[in-house]
This record gives C-alpha cells, structure tokens and sequence, in this order.
C-alpha cells in the first residue's frame, strides 16, 4: 500500500501548490481521493495511470476538492473507457456532474455509478478482495468525510524463497506448500511447511482526513492506523482563523495523530499564505513526533506497525 500525493494546497493555487488529490494503491487496484483543479496535469507529470481507475472518492463538493472531476471524466470520454466507474461522495455530487454534463453537451459512453455517503457515519462504503473502505466523520462547513483504507488480513502464508533454491521447490508445489502441505524430498526428508514459510505481513491502514476542524470523534475512528493524513491549514498564529473555517493547526492535527495513537501523521491542504512550512513541521512535532509534510510528487508507502 502507498500514498501519491498530486496536491497539497488549499483555497487556491497559490506558492507553487495544486489542489488536493491523491492516489492510494493497494496491490494493483488504485484509488483516487478527491480530484481538484490540475489533477489531470499532476496525474500526468507524475506519470500516474489514470485509466487504472475503477473508484474515485470524494471527501466533499468545495470546489477545490472537486472542480477537476469533470475534466477527468471528460478526458475518459476521448480515451473511449468502456469500463464502469464508481464515485463516491456525500450527495450532490451526481447532480453537479450531469448538470454540467448537459450544459457542455457531454455524452458518457462508459456508465458511472453514484454513491451517496452519509458523512456523519462511520461505516463500509467499499470492498473487494484486498481492501475495505470506510467513510470517517469529518466536522467541516458542508457534509464532508474522510476515507479509511484497510488491507484485508491475509490467511496464506507466504513461501521463503531462499527455501526455493535451497531444496529445489517446483513452481506446481508452491500453491500447495503455501496452503500447509509439506515438502517430500527424494531421500525421504519431510520438510516442515513451517520452516518453508512466514506468516503473510500485516494488514495496512491509511486514513485521508480533510477538510476537517480537530475532533475526538476523528482521532477514536482513526485510532491505531498506520499512517494518517490530516489537514493542517494553518499554523497556531492563525489558531482563530481556523476555528471560524472549520480547519485544523498543524498542532492540532499533531493532536489528533497524538489521541489516535497512528504511527505516522502526513500533513496537507495549506494555506497559500505560507511560503514554506517550517512552521507548520515545527508546531507539529511538539505534540506528535511522527509528523511530516507532504510534497507533492511524493509517494509514501503505508507500513504496518510504523515499520
């Protein structure tokens, strides 16, 4: 599991920043988080697949979580997708899409699948084989919410491939080693599945929380992932202006992270009055050790057990 950040400002495209999107990608399957104004770009000079897509989740409808959705949605349209998309988000999202889409005379020719989010629940919004979503709470001047990833715990273990070479292991043994068969050698030596194996990695967790005032309610839902990512839109200097916006500190964030127990915080979306963020790194790292900023273009992988 990793985390591409394509944008980290907020309000606008100012210092040099684009608006927020990110991509997270749990073995092939990748997942975008909210698509703002130059996402296609970041997408683009980053050399992410967008076509790779199959989910697109919203946090809320302020346009720069959002205004570069139909731009990507069109682009599909010239790429000929065929494939089903699914977005979700709280509502007003497919209303804001098919007006626009009427307007401009866009004609779709793959479906897309609209799902509404409570976003006061905490609860499962998708799942497939290796990951379950969930939508998280978040306490922002319109309906908004978070998105908690969380690897499925694996049950197969996995061969060690220096046992592989050691004893020679045919590739048509392996599925069956790995499922808790032992190896028959020729001189009559069993080998133990045990000693063939290790038990799979843990299951990861990555939880997007933006935009967002500080809350309990995020920190408890949050709790014990691996690694966080909170809005810090402002430093303490501009603690009041934050609390009238429904924003976060980097303090604050750090706090969250610190309530949670996560094992790494990643801190975004700032203000473009800010030329750097020194600061926001400093404030942080009293409260919460763990706290970083995040650059655009970075990829961060997610690792169990603060690895």
């Amino acid at each position: 599991m990793q985390v591409t950040i394509l944008g980290s400002g907020a309000g606008g495209p100012f210092q040099g920043r684009f608006y927020t999107a990110q991509v997270v990608q749990v073995d092939h399957h990748s997942f975008l988080i909210d698509c703002g104004e130059g996402t296609q770009q970041q997408l683009y000079r980053y050399r992410v697949p967008s076509e790779r897509f199959r989910q697109i989740f919203i946090s809320h409808l302020h346009g720069d979580h959002v205004f570069g959705l139909i731009g990507l949605l069109t682009s599909y349209c010239l790429k000929r997708r065929s494939e089903k998309l699914d977005i979700f988000s709280p509502p007003g999202l497919r209303e804001m899409v098919e007006q626009t889409a009427r307007s401009c005379g866009i004609l779709f020719p793959y479906a897309i699948e609209y799902h509404e989010v409570d976003a006061s629940l905490n609860q499962l919004v998708f799942e497939n084989k290796q990951v379950e979503v969930w939508s998280v709470p978040l306490y922002h001047r319109t309906a908004c919410c978070g998105w908690l990833f969380r690897e499925k715990p694996r049950t197969v273990r996995n061969i060690r491939k220096e046992k592989i070479e050691e004893y020679q292991i045919p590739v048509s043994l392996i599925p069956g080693i790995k499922a808790g068969a032992d190896l028959s050698l020729p001189d009559g030596r069993v080998i133990g599945h045990e000693e063939l194996t290790q038990a799979p990695k843990p299951p990861r967790s990555y939880a997007f929380c933006s935009d967002t005032a500080p809350h309990p309610q995020v920190a408890e839902v949050v709790k014990g992932v691996d690694l966080l990512y909170h809005e810090a839109t402002f430093t303490e200097e501009h603690r009041e202006e934050a609390a009238f916006a429904f924003h976060s500190t980097a303090a604050q964030a750090a706090e969250v992270a610190r309530l949670a127990g996560v094992k790494k915080l990643l801190m975004g979306h700032f203000s473009g009055r800010y030329p750097n963020t020194d600061q926001h790194l400093a404030e942080a790292r009293t409260v919460f050790a763990e706290s970083y900023v995040v650059e655009e273009g970075g990829v961060y992988p997610v690792l169990a057990n603060g690895q």
